[in-house]
Parts: structure tokens; sequence; C-alpha cells
């Protein structure tokens, strides 16, 4: 099975991750992290979870101090994202590419509503956050992947401006990125006069209504769930980095996902399923599925700090406590290893798919909140980040699934551990 995997399957999932487009919708979809994370926190004293804290921050007009800075980065994921995706493109195809990011900025804006209906008045020239929020972020993957492309071919094909030498370089980049800036924006422009005189519309709402919702509808279920859950352990058990490919091609539905559940708060609505609220959504991925690591192996390194028979184990457990309440896992990973580790491989699998399905149901049933826009690093230690996404009901949800990672566990690493033992007094009796 295992060669088959190797000679077969792996061959091929890797062709597709390691496509131009994916390693720039993986590489790109990071840049927007930093704003998601520092926007949280003020998402946080936006909506403090002690209300004579909030009615002070009210009192001394402090809340839209904080829902300024909160719409001024994680309202722009999608401008961020739109820009990451295409300037990744470009630099990983060895070209200048700060230009293709600005490209493709201004054709994400091109492609949006410039207006608002303000009662019965009309006001033009406005950049509608709605869209470069959420809700405009499949439009800006595509937007991105596609100025990314188009850039690199006229690149490729020398059908540039060129500037004689001594010229500085920041004014030959800039003749250099005229002629694709001129070919893209025009097709932008084209785009946009079809779907506004055609279709009545813009792209990003057309996009939003035909694919986004789709795919947000199928991110935000149990069988999205337990395909998320595998694949990350999946790629991780033949040495491959799971977490990174796994986030970085859902990021975008994740957290438009996320946006779309803090919009429900924003509009005074209570946050539930019944409003539209989303089960699924990139804390959901961060704090449960891959918390501690790829296959959640808190188990695996509690069994072997405390309880290992053999020296090997022990050692690589005490090693790992640490990381592993930061939520990196590559020391137990590859110190066991688990990776492709046969004894190992089905609780590695099964523990993220498990807690991934209680977590689902705790939501779906009201056990635990549904997770609004406050998003924390995912290396914040556990049970602190559950605490700070859904309050103490979420923090004992990610305790319990700890504990569930450690059941799991247990039998197959003793049968390891006892193994492991066994040799260890074999070489030391030779």
């Amino acid at each position: 099975m295992s060669n088959f995997i190797n000679d077969k399957i792996l061959p091929k999932i890797m062709a597709f991750i390691n496509t131009k487009g994916m390693q720039a919708l993986k590489d790109g979809m990071v840049y927007s992290m930093p704003l998601l994370i520092v926007g949280s926190i003020f998402l946080i004293l936006s909506f403090f979870p002690y209300q004579p804290v909030v009615d002070w921050f009210a009192s001394v007009g402090l809340i839209p101090i904080f829902d300024q800075a909160y719409g001024a980065t994680f309202n722009l994921m999608g401008m961020v994202a739109v820009v990451g995706i295409a300037y990744t493109y470009v630099k990983n195809e060895g070209f200048e590419a700060l230009s293709a990011g600005f490209i493709a900025l201004a054709s994400f804006i091109l492609l949006q509503p410039s207006f608002v209906i303000s009662g019965t008045e009309k006001v033009n020239g406005i950049i509608n956050k709605t869209w470069t929020s959420g809700q405009g972020m499949i439009c800006a993957i595509l937007v991105g992947l596609a100025v990314g492309f188009i850039y690199t071919w006229f690149m490729k094909k020398n059908i540039t401006i060129k500037m004689p030498a001594g010229v500085p370089s920041g004014v030959a980049n800039a003749f250099i990125a005229l002629i694709p800036a001129a070919a893209i924006i025009t097709l932008s422009t084209c785009i946009y006069a079809f779907f506004q005189l055609g279709l009545q519309t813009t792209f990003v709402e057309w996009i939003y209504q035909v694919i986004q919702i789709p795919l947000q509808g199928i991110t935000d279920s149990l069988g999205g769930v337990i395909v998320m859950a595998f694949l990350i352990p999946f790629l991780w058990f033949f040495g491959v980095h799971g977490s990174t490919i796994v986030s970085g091609i859902m990021g975008g539905i994740l957290q438009a996902n996320a946006a779309a559940n803090q919009e429900i708060l924003n509009a005074g609505l209570e946050l539930t399923l019944a409003n539209g609220g989303h089960i699924v959504t990139q804390q959901f991925l961060d704090q449960f599925i891959t918390v501690t690591g790829a296959g959640v192996t808190i188990g695996l390194v509690v069994y072997l700090a405390f309880f290992a028979k053999s020296a090997q184990y022990k050692e690589i457990g005490k090693l790992s406590v640490g990381p592993a309440m930061f939520n990196i896992n590559e020391p137990v990973l590859f110190g066991v290893p688990v990776v492709l580790n046969p004894i190992l491989a089905l609780p590695f699998f099964l523990v993220p798919i498990v807690i991934g399905i209680v977590e689902y149901f705790a939501i779906y049933f009201g056990l635990a909140p549904l997770y609004s826009g406050v998003m924390v690093a995912w290396t914040t230690p556990p049970i602190i980040s559950g605490f700070l996404i859904g309050g103490w009901r979420t923090a004992l949800l990610q305790l319990f699934c700890l504990f569930l990672s450690f059941v799991i566990y247990l039998p197959f690493i003793r049968k390891a551990d006892k193994m492991q033992k066994e040799n260890e007094s074999k070489a030391a009796q030779q």
C-alpha cells in the first residue's frame, strides 16, 4: 500500500500542489494573516465578553475607534490577498513582482461596484469594504492568479518597453510594466463592461453568487470537515507539509466564512445558524483540527513524556512538550517517527477526523458557540486560544478534544513503545 501511494497517488497530488497557481495561492494568502490577527485584537475589544467593560468603552467613544481599526485590517483581506497572490506568482517566475501586485489590485477594484445607494441618493466614487473583505475573497484569488499568469506571459515573451542602460531601476521597472499593465487593465475594463451592461451586475458580485456561496456551503459541511481533517495528516504521513498546503488552498474560503459570521454580529443580530452563521471557519481548522500540530499529536506527546518505557521515546517526549504547546509537532513527527510509521498511521489520520466531527456537532447543537471574526495566531497555546475565539465553552471543548487525542493514540503508541523497548533491550545485550 505504501509503495502504491508513493508511486501512484502522491506524485499526482504533488504535481497539482506544485503548480504555479497553487504555490502562488498558498504563499500569497499568508500576507493577509498579520492584518487579520491584529484586527482581531480590536474586534475582541469592541465585543469584549464582559458587558460593563463594553458599556464603558461605548461611553468614552472607543467602540467606533476599535471598529475603524478592525475595518482597516480585517475588511481589507481581499485587497491584501489579490496583491499577495499576483506578487508571489510573478516573483516565483523570477521577475520584478511589485508592479504585478499593484496591477492586480487595480483590476480587483475595477471589477467591483463603485457606488452605493444611501436612501434615495446614489453615492459614486467609493470603494465598498463589503467586497474588499470576505465576500470578495474568491474574486481576489481569481484576479490574483489571472494577473500573475498574464503578467508573466508578457515578461517571458519580452513584450515590454526596454530602457537603456543607466536608467534607475525604479524607472526601468515602471516602463517594463507599462504594456502588461495596459493589457490587463483594458481586459478588466472589458469584463466590467460585459457584466455591467449585459448582466446589470459586476464581476465580483457575480462570482460571489455563482462560485463563492456554493464553495462556502461545501466547506461548511461535515463532509468538508472530514476531507480537510484527513488530507492534512495524510500528506504529512509522507513528509509533505499538509497543514500549510490545505490551509493555503482553503484559507480564503474559511476566512470568508469567519468574515460572514462577523457581519451578522455587526448587523446587530445574534450569531446563529438560523441567521446564516457558518460552522467551519479558519478558527475551526487552526484551533481544533491542527491544534498542537497536524494529527493533534498532544496525546502522543503526553504518553511519550510521562508514560513511555523506551528511553528514546521518553527523550523525544520531553523535547516535544514545549513545541506542542505552541502547536509545533515536527519533533515528534520526525523523532518517533510518525511519518511513514504504519503503527501510528491509523490514529494519526483518525484523531483530527474525530475531533472535527465532535467540534462540528458541538457547534451545530449549540453546545459551543459559532466563531466570530476574532482570530489568533496559530501558535497560540490550546485552551487560551479556545477562550479567545469562543469563550469558556470553546476552551472546555478544546480540552475535551485534547483528552480524546490521548485516548485514541494510547493503544497504538503503547504497542510502538513496547517494540521500541524490546529493540533497546536487544541492543543493550549485544
